[in-house]
């Protein structure tokens, strides 16, 4: 059995969750509402204030879904009651972002800005001008957003510079055999 599907998910209080014939589930929190179609093998209840995912067989197939399906109806109920934030550092001499509406313009050392809108649910906040904190409340479009920009400067392993996750190592390098 899998070890995270057959877990339990407990409902805080001020969420509902429902859960349609054709396995569409839908979470209105205090934050906001996520609706996610599931797999329609997996099976899922809501009994006692709790979220019960359950599989039919153990098919390889639905050994897989298992875990799946219950980690995405936690993160939707995490996502509704708390959010997800991702955090960016702009590593490098003049590189740096702010914010003009809802659209984040960055000065990445190009010949011109680099202006990025944000995705339906998403806020950009930028508390200094080299760190960038994405909001929302759906984990895998705060995740995506934040890939997005941070694919514009990936950080480099001979100075450093680029954009990256806060807290993330970036491997160095040594440049052209050392100095002497």
């Amino acid at each position: 059995m899998s070890r995270i599907g057959r877990l339990p998910i407990a409902i805080p209080t001020g969420v509902t969750v429902t859960v349609s014939a054709d396995k569409v589930v839908t979470v209105k929190g205090p934050k906001g509402e996520l609706i996610k179609a599931m797999h329609e093998d997996i099976n899922i209840a809501v009994e006692n204030n709790e979220v019960v995912v359950t599989r039919p067989s153990d098919k390889k197939e639905h050994k897989a879904l298992h875990g799946l399906v219950r980690a995405l109806i936690n993160n939707m109920i995490i996502g509704t009651t708390e959010g997800y934030q991702k955090t960016l550092e702009l590593v490098g001499v003049g590189y740096r972002a702010q914010l003009q509406g809802n659209k984040m313009v960055m000065n990445l050392g190009f010949s011109h800005p680099v202006e990025i809108q944000a995705l339906d649910g998403i806020t950009f906040e930028i508390p200094v001008p080299t760190k960038v904190i994405i909001k929302g409340i759906d984990k895998q479009m705060v995740g995506a957003q934040a890939a997005d920009i941070r694919r514009w400067r990936k950080p480099e392993p001979y100075k450093g510079k680029g954009i990256k996750y806060e807290g993330e190592y970036i491997r160095r390098k040594e440049g052209k055999t050392g100095k002497k």
